[in-house]
Formats: structure tokens, sequence, C-alpha cells
């Protein structure tokens, strides 16, 4: 079966290079009896790949468990996952069969397996490299015949170095890794996913199913989704059952966002698109710096060249000049009353004039000339981002999440 007869077997939306990856992996690894580790964010869908390679595996009549190891309290996991004898502890009244004895010839999937006690976690060590384990309470050795799929949200390496995971177990199991990237590195199937769940939730509550305007769209792609596929289902229905227009403006979309995540709308950037982004800004930032101490330098060449030479005219545009560089107790500007007859300086005290570079007035912040350059680019393109962005020379996202930061109207 091609992959695309494997989304459809499964309901898995998307086109993304790494999740069709991670099917690729899931179907080649599943006729072996290989260990599995299965690693991404909460909320990206890491329960249907053990159901994959469980269907496509020799095992796939046998039966299929899925145990939430971070559901389960540490007192009672070992008596859910062995099993135990009757009076092994209070409450135990009868012996009981644990899931690794349930499951002998099928399947067990151990979601958020990063939450086991190492206690137990040693137990599991021991069914992974002998097949065997021991009920709470008992002596006699059981056999089991099982294929161990596990699955965790955890950084396991850290968690190694903070003694909190055995590095034995951890090499057991990630024999073959699949790894399911988060939603906000897959902005392609963002939407699709968000249109599957309009239609869903639409033929659910027989009822229209809601659309985006093109504004709403960008932001949906854009925005983070540190819930990732299960937050955008979340909301999906929210908005699917609260409003009743049927179209959706990005207004509306961005009063159902966590307002913790809005300051850095539209887009929550990737480590390298930081750097860019950063790297873009800093050039703009360098520009207008290097602008500054041009002007600068060219201001006091045109004093000196004045003081050299104070007989000669000077146009009205070199006096305005003079004038907001210079104080007038300093040098007397004579005013001109005719358009037509040049200025001319009658006085230039040389000696009391000060040092240009620590005589500006203008605002040197950084975060002010930013704000004023944004606000020149979008008055010169009529507020359009697109091309203010171009303008600016950097990108779209960039700018929106500037407006945003430093609250704009543009």
């Amino acid at each position: 079966m091609d992959i695309q007869g494997i989304k459809q077997r499964f309901e898995i939306i998307g086109n993304s290079p790494g999740l069709n990856r991670a099917i690729e992996v899931a179907v080649q690894v599943a006729p072996t009896d290989l260990s599995v580790l299965i690693t991404g964010e909460s909320g990206t869908g890491k329960e249907i790949f053990p159901q994959i390679i469980h269907q496509f595996s020799s095992r796939k009549h046998g039966k299929y468990i899925a145990v939430n190891c971070g559901a389960i309290p540490e007192g009672t996991i070992d008596s859910e996952l062995f099993g135990h004898e009757k009076g092994a502890f209070t409450g135990a009244l009868s012996d009981r069969k644990g899931y690794f004895q349930e499951a002998d010839g099928g399947t067990i999937f151990l979601d958020e397996i990063g939450e086991l006690p190492l206690s137990t976690q040693v137990r599991l060590l021991r069914i992974l490299e002998t097949g065997e384990f021991i009920k709470v309470g008992s002596s006699k050795v059981i056999k089991t015949n099982v294929r161990v799929i596990a699955a965790t949200n955890v950084n396991i390496p850290e968690a190694i170095e903070q003694g909190k995971f055995r590095e034995d177990l951890y090499y057991r199991l990630n024999t073959v890794p699949v790894i399911i990237n988060p939603l906000r590195e897959r902005p392609e199937d963002i939407f699709l996913l968000f249109r599957k769940f309009a239609r869903d939730f639409a033929e659910k509550y027989r009822m229209p199913h809601i659309q985006l305007d093109e504004e709403a769209r960008i932001l949906l792609v854009n925005y983070p989704w540190p819930g990732n596929v299960r937050q955008l289902k979340n909301i999906t229905e929210q908005i699917s059952i609260i409003e009743q227009n049927r179209d959706i403006s990005s207004d509306v979309l961005r009063n159902y966002l966590p307002n913790n995540n809005v300051k850095n709308l539209p887009a929550l950037l990737s480590n390298k698109q930081q750097d860019n982004s950063f790297a873009n800004e800093r050039e703009i930032l360098y520009k207008v710096l290097f602008d500054m101490k041009r002007d600068v330098t060219d201001l006091k060449k045109l004093v000196l060249d004045l003081m050299e030479n104070r007989e000669s005219p000077i146009s009205r545009d070199q006096a305005q000049i003079i004038r907001n560089l210079y104080d007038t107790e300093n040098g007397k500007i004579v005013p001109d009353d005719s358009h037509s007859k040049p200025i001319h300086i009658e006085h230039l005290d040389k000696d009391n004039i000060q040092d240009t570079e620590e005589y500006v007035e203008e605002s040197l912040s950084l975060e002010e000339k930013e704000i004023e350059l944004i606000k020149k680019a979008l008055d010169k393109h009529n507020g359009k981002r697109k091309y203010a962005a171009q303008e600016l020379g950097i990108s779209e996202r960039t700018l929106y999440r500037k407006i945003k930061e430093y609250d704009i109207n543009g």
C-alpha cells in the first residue's frame, strides 16, 4: 500500500516531507520485531503510528494494547503492567493479569514512556532483553512474546543526564526512531487539517462548515500552535459551535488564540528563521547609524568650508542646516527676506563651535528609529505591508511581528 492509501486508511491529513518520512519508516519497520521509539511534542498524533506498525506487522491478528504511562499512579503502575498475585498488597483481592501478559503474541504501546518510575524501567528492560517478567507479589517467572512500541514528548537524553531515565533502556527502545515534527514545522499541513476538522464538525453538529478569509488563513498558518494538532482541532470545534457567521475573519480567529502567544504573531520562527530575522533588523539599524554618521560628517565639512571663506554666500538650505547645528549665541545668522538674495554669515566664532557629534539633539534610540522607518515605509506604500517589507529589506513575517510588537497602526 502506498503512502496516500495509508493516510486514507488511518485518516492522516498532511503532505509535509517530515510526515511522509515518518509514515515510510513506520511501514518499513513494521514487518520486523524491533522495538520502536516515537518522539514528538504533545498533540502531534504519535498514537497513530503504533497502529500503523501493528497493522502492517505479522502480529496484526494479535492484541493491540495502548497504555498511557503518565495516567497511571506510580504506586499501581507495576500491577497494571505486570499483574499481581492475590494478597500482594491491600486491595489485591484476586489474581490479576497485567498488560504484558494480556498482549502476549501482539503489540503493546507504552505512551509517555518518560513518566515511568526507575523501578518500573528495570522491569521493562528485563522484558525487552529476555521476554520475562514477575508479577507483583509473586516469585514465578512468566514468559511473554510482546512487541514494544513506546512514545514520549520528553527529551530522553536530557532525562538520562538528570538521572530520571535509564540509558540502557533508552537504547533498547530506540532501535528504530520515528520522529513526528511539531505542527509549526509543517505549515503546509495546517490549513488542510483545519478544513478537515471544520467539515467533520459541520457534519457532527449539522451546520454549514466555517471558512476563513485570506487574512485569517495567513494568521492560522503562521500561528505557532504549541498544542499542535490537538489544539488546532479544539479551536476549530470552538469556532464551529460559537460563531454564527460561517465566514471567519482574522479578528474573529485571533479571539480564540491564547493571549500568551499573540505577541509573536503571525509566526513563531525556527532558530534559523530567527537568526535571519535578527540579521535583517541589525542590517537596518546599522544602515540608519551609518547614514547619520555620514550626514554629521558632511555637515562638519560644510561648516569648516564656510569658516575658511566667510564672505562667500550660502544657500537658504545651508543656512537652515547651520541653524540646526549651532546656537545663535555662538554665531549670528542673518535672515534674508528675499528669496532671490543669498544668505550671508556676518559672524561665526570658530572657537565656540561645539563638537557636532555630541550636540545632535535627534534621538539615537534604535527602537525609535526602527519604528520611524516602519511607519515611513507603510505610509509610502499606503499601508500595504508586502511592499513595505520589500522596501525595508525584511520578510513580511518579520514586519508583521514588529508592527504587533511596537503597536504600530498601519
